[in-house]
Formats: structure tokens, sequence, C-alpha cells
């Protein structure tokens, strides 16, 4: 198996129809020349490829599209995972590897089947989550009611980004912007957004970002975990927010774990992102970090220890819907380890 620094970065791009994906795309494969990529298209039907390129054959159906700046473009028709089984001899050609996904709102069983199944894992490392969302129709796309039950794609697109590709910005004014801007960070403060015209995409600020390693949670802005009056004026349950947390002290490693399971079981659903940065009693200097998925959580010591004068600052990130802040910071904190009286 490869170490992580050998595997092919893989960027996840979600988006609505009409967001630009296309464009993007297209930009990636003919405009740019600085990266070689491949595109896995989820479907063909939405972009159009000069039919006059002609497909390598790969002893497969998938149709691999050469183009002139050495990307490549394949459709995905059968599994994903048989596909970049294919690409995986190939894949020391390319910088990184985009998956476009046209209309899957979760990115969930992608990324866990990656994480899981060796022989994905020993090639590929997730590299983030990129959203595509179009500044003058994201708002109404937000605001959709969908019928009972069923879920609002745009909502969890948002929520599970890692970096948020706010296009068509030249179709909007500044206080168009700044509004969209506000609605998404209320949604997701956590992702970095980027602001792009045309779908022209500076491919270095998505592409081998490493935005979902388990660290990233030590790039997260510190004013976010400021109690602030936005979170108390309502309880809206419906909404999907992003909730940070921070105190300080030592956990006691078998309480958390067993919170954090009892969550996980019973609210997975609702949470689509967590994010965490741990001191647990008992273990010295070791910083711990965490991050996931839905129930799909990544957890290991941090590259770097507590530092001799750093303040031990447990912090958490949730993005997720039904998230009650004063709720999961009681439960948290009674995983405090509680020194015995004398």
């Amino acid at each position: 198996a490869d170490s992580n620094d050998e595997k092919t970065p893989i960027t996840v791009i979600t988006g609505f129809l009409g967001a630009g994906k296309t464009t993007l795309v297209n930009y990636i494969l003919k405009e740019q020349n600085d990266w070689k990529i491949a595109v896995l298209e989820n479907e063909f039907g939405e972009v159009s490829i000069d039919t006059g390129l002609v497909a390598e054959s790969m002893d497969s159906p998938e149709d691999l599209i050469t183009m002139d700046n050495g990307c490549v473009c394949c459709s995905v028709r059968g599994d994903l995972i048989r596909t970049l089984g294919q690409l995986a001899k190939r894949r020391k050609d390319f910088d990184a590897i985009i998956l476009e996904t046209t209309g899957m709102a979760d990115p969930a069983p992608i990324i866990y089947t990656i994480q899981t199944n060796p022989k994905m894992s020993d090639h590929y490392k997730i590299d983030s989550l990129v959203c595509l969302a179009d500044c003058k129709h994201i708002e109404q796309h937000l605001d959709e009611v969908k019928p009972e039950g069923n879920v609002n794609e745009a909502l969890q697109q948002v929520a599970f980004a890692d970096k948020i590709l706010l296009n068509k910005l030249d179709l909007v004014n500044e206080e168009e912007k700044k509004r969209v801007k506000d609605r998404i960070k209320s949604i997701n403060k956590f992702a970095s957004i980027i602001e792009t015209e045309r779908s022209k995409a500076p491919l270095d600020k998505i592409l081998k970002v490493d935005g979902f390693n388990m660290e990233s949670i030590l790039t997260v802005d510190p004013d976010f975990f400021d109690e602030d009056d936005s979170n108390k004026k309502t309880h809206n349950t419906s909404l999907v927010q992003s909730v940070g947390i921070s105190f300080k002290g030592n956990l006691h490693a078998q309480w958390f774990n067993m919170f954090m399971m009892d969550l996980l079981r019973d609210r997975a659903a609702d949470l689509y992102r967590t994010k965490g940065l741990l001191s647990f009693h008992g273990q010295g200097d070791t910083k711990f970090v965490f991050q996931g998925v839905h129930e799909q959580i990544n957890f290991g010591p941090s590259q770097k220890p507590w530092a001799a004068d750093e303040e031990r600052i447990n912090k958490f990130v949730f993005i997720g819907k039904n998230l009650d802040r004063a709720e999961l910071t009681k439960s948290l904190m009674e995983c405090l380890y509680k020194e015995e009286a004398k």
C-alpha cells in the first residue's frame, strides 16, 4: 500500500444542474494546461465533449477520451470501483482525479467505499468535497420545500462540502453576493468559499488541497467556537447548521467513546459532517483529531502533539440538522475526566 502522500487524490464535485459543472469540466479538460486530470463523469449526458476525439480502448465499456492537454474524461456507466480499479495502473499519469456526481446529494457511499475497500484505499484518497453553487439560483434551491421525508439536495451538498465554488458571480450584485455567502455560512461555517465566474476555478484551490484530512479541524476559524447570538435566537429543528463547541480539560476516553457511539447510532443520518480535536486523560501530550461523514469517522493522533505551553482545549464541529448546541455541549462536558475527590 502507498503512503498517504503517494495516493492519487480524488476531488468529489457535487452541484446542481445548471450550476456550471459542464463548463467547469470543459475548462479543466480543454482550457487549462497546468494540471493533468482524469475526470470521471457519472453521466455523459450533460457534458458535450468534442466527438472528434478518439477514445482509447481500456478493455472496458467505459470510454476514456484523451485531451490535448493530457487530461482524460471517462463516463462511469457501471461501477465506480471497477472504473477506478482500471485507472489504478495509469493513475501516476495524473495529478488528480475529479469525480463529478450529478444529482447525487450524499457523497457518503463513495467516501466509505474508497476509504474501506483495500483495492481503493491502497491507491486513492479523498482529497476534498467541492460543491459548485450558482450564486444566482442557489437560494431558491435552498428554500425549496420538499415533500415530507425527502431531503433538500442543495442543503445537503452545501452541508457536506469542504469547499464551495460560488459561480456565476457576474450575474449578481455585491449585496446579493453577500446575502448568498452569509446564507452558505449559516449552513456550513466550515467550508471555504471560492468565487468564480464562468466556472474558471483556480484549480490549486480545489485540487490537492487535502481538505478532507483529519487535521482540517486545526484550520477552523477560532471565532467559530465563540458562543454567538445567532445560535440563541431560535432553535429551528429543520434547519441545517454548523455548531462549534469548545471547552478546556481532559476527556475520559471511554466515556467519550460511548457518547460518540450513541450519538452516531441515533443521529448519523442528521449529522453530515463532524470534526474534532481532543485531549484525553492519561494520553500524555498526544493531541487527537477526528473527522467524518455520517457514521463513517476517522480518528487518530494529530501530526503535532500538544505543545508544553498550549492550553488543552477540546473543539468539536457538527454540521447537520436538528442540532441542539446546549444539549451537545452538556453531553460532551459530561465526558470530562473528573479527579477523585480527596
